[in-house]
């Protein structure tokens, strides 16, 4: 799963952060599977110390618990995390829709335009993959606000909504219903009404939230 490490241009916890993150994203950890440092460190090829301050930080950013002497796993998400990470993508993404129609760039909007209809080209995909179409649909506009402070609380945001029960909840429904209203959210945000995107979003993310508790639901019976 993991490729030994060789670049010599960032942290070495940077770049061991980042790969468990990708791996965690492509499902190739699985549900209660143990992360054990001194494997993961002898895999990488690179000592134990990146790799537990890689641990640590995925942990103190909510993405693993601990599990065990130098172990951790995936967190999974209750009805309450799950409703508390929408709450806070409202703020910070319906922020970030308000600042793009205040900015009036066409430009903007054509690429937030190109990655929507990019990554809702979608066939026969798994729940993983509309996770992370998704994610960066919405990660474009947070980056298109140029701010810096916005784009790291989305990330620690999405990253802790990785969650297995969330993938299998989701694949208990039609797929397809986790993407859409993108291109509508997008001309509310060209209109150049703060209040009208502000508004768009919310109900985009609150439409999100009322998905996944249906799927929640369908996977505790």
């Amino acid at each position: 799963m993991f490729k030994q490490i060789e670049t010599q241009q960032s942290r070495l916890a940077d770049e061991v952060y980042r790969q468990i993150l990708d791996v965690i994203h492509l499902g190739g950890i699985a549900p209660q599977e143990r992360i054990v440092q001194e494997r993961l460190a002898k895999e990488l090829k690179v000592s134990r110390t990146p790799v537990r301050e890689a641990l640590l930080r995925l942990e103190q950013e909510g993405v693993l618990v601990t599990a065990g002497r130098s172990g951790f796993k995936i967190r999974e998400l209750s009805t309450d995390d799950v409703r508390e990470s929408y709450q806070a993508r409202g703020a910070v993404e319906g922020h970030a829709a308000r600042i793009i129609a205040t900015m009036r760039d066409p430009s903007i909007i054509d690429e937030i335009r190109a990655v929507i209809e990019r990554e809702e080209n979608i066939e026969g995909a798994e729940a993983v993959d509309y996770f992370n179409a998704n994610r960066a649909i919405h990660r474009t506009i947070v980056e298109q606000t140029r701010n810096r402070y916005l784009l790291e609380m989305f990330d620690i945001i999405w990253n802790r909504g990785i969650s297995y029960r969330m993938f299998a909840a989701i694949e208990r429904l039609d797929l397809s219903k986790s993407l859409g209203g993108h291109m509508a959210l997008c001309d509310a945000m060209e209109r150049g009404s703060p209040e009208e995107a502000l508004a768009a979003m919310l109900e985009h993310i609150e439409d999100g939230l009322e998905l996944q508790f249906e799927a929640l639901a369908l996977l505790d019976h």
